[in-house]
């Protein structure tokens, strides 16, 4: 574990997820200070006709704004960005972001890989990935490419997860830096904001 790698400033949290990481989010989005000071971008595989009510059922549970992705868009902290439906959301150089139709990846569209492989080429050291319950192994190689690029890795704790497999995909193929309950994980993305 690299305790002391929360101590460099983080700009931005990549969160990732599955079956089960609903939930999740919904524990750990009311737990969260505010403002946010980074910027937060949520990446849930979800059916390819859902509609905004994820959104919405987000905002519910914080003050923060929450928002699906529109291309093109500039990234802004303090604001809750959320993938979605049937696009795979890209970070640009420019910090805009770009939605994609192209093939599904790990048979998820949007996929969590893409999205963290190009977060971690923008935000580099300064990037948190963070995997939630899943039943495949689609994050692992994005939060590879977030190790090497000098960010901070966490899942959640398998045995709190509906499907361990996504964590535990991780856990066994990179170096997470921290395996955390819910209650961890709003608690790390809290020290964030100080």
């Amino acid at each position: 574990m690299a305790e002391n790698s929360i101590t460099t400033a983080k700009k931005a949290v990549v969160i990732g997820g599955s079956t089960g990481s609903i939930d999740v989010l919904l524990q750990v989005l009311p737990a969260l200070s505010t403002p946010l000071t980074y910027v937060f971008i949520i990446v849930l595989h979800r059916r390819n006709t859902a509609d905004s009510t994820l959104a919405h059922l987000l905002s519910l549970k914080t003050i923060i704004p929450v928002r699906e992705v529109e291309d093109k868009e500039p990234i802004k902290p303090g604001i809750i960005y959320l993938a979605p439906a049937d696009y795979h959301v890209l970070i640009e150089r420019d910090r805009t972001f770009a939605l994609d139709d192209s093939e599904k990846v790990n048979y998820s569209r949007p996929s969590i890989d893409v999205t963290f492989e190009s977060a971690a080429d923008v935000f580099g050291p300064s990037l948190i990935g963070v995997l939630l319950s899943g039943a495949n192994a689609d994050g692992t190689a994005g939060l590879k490419a977030i190790k090497r690029k000098g960010g901070l890795l966490v899942t959640q704790l398998p045995e709190t997860a509906q499907a361990a497999m996504m964590p535990q995909q991780a856990i066994l193929n990179t170096q997470v830096d921290y395996i955390l309950d819910i209650e961890g994980i709003s608690s790390l993305l809290n020290n964030l904001n100080l």
